[in-house]
């Protein structure tokens, strides 16, 4: 494994130093962009992104919620990812992984800074409110997941 790993890193070095990618691609090229909007009849609205070979899915539901004890007034804004098996041989089965969370909070995060989506607008009247939810689907990964995800949530309308 110790060969292996030391073959690997020469390999990748060898590429920097020809300011090249491992898949042939120049420094400052990016990989290839489709997006597929409204992919997905059930949800209020979607959107299909492939990135090279990695794709995402990206679906948003709204629906009436409670409101939460400290904001009372503010609606709900929620985003998971799931990192399917398909995707990739490795994601597993089971329970959201690190990455996974992860992957939703850096999305999560870059929407709330962005300020694109006001939840004071989605008070309703006292103790309801609109929820948005925001679900990420990794169909197929590899690599750049952050981007791909990111592209398919600005899509999904």
């Amino acid at each position: 494994m110790v060969v292996l790993n030391e073959i690997q890193r020469e390999i990748v070095r060898r590429a920097l130093r020809e300011g090249r990618r491992l898949d042939g691609r120049k420094m400052d090229e990016y990989r290839e962009i489709a997006i597929q909007k409204r992919p997905s009849d059930n949800a209020d609205g979607s959107a299909l992104v492939r990135l090279g070979k990695s794709q995402v899915l990206a679906g948003v539901k709204f629906d009436l919620a409670t409101p939460y004890a400290d904001r009372p007034t503010e609606g709900v804004f929620s985003t998971s990812a799931e990192l399917l098996p398909i995707a990739s041989p490795l994601f597993e089965v089971g329970p959201p992984r690190e990455d996974a969370i992860e992957l939703a909070r850096i999305v999560d995060r870059g929407i709330r800074s962005a300020e694109v989506i006001d939840v004071n607008s989605f008070f309703v009247e006292e103790g309801k409110v609109l929820a948005l939810y925001l679900d990420l689907y990794v169909l197929d990964y590899d690599g750049n997941l952050i981007d791909c995800a990111a592209l398919a949530e600005w899509q999904r309308y």
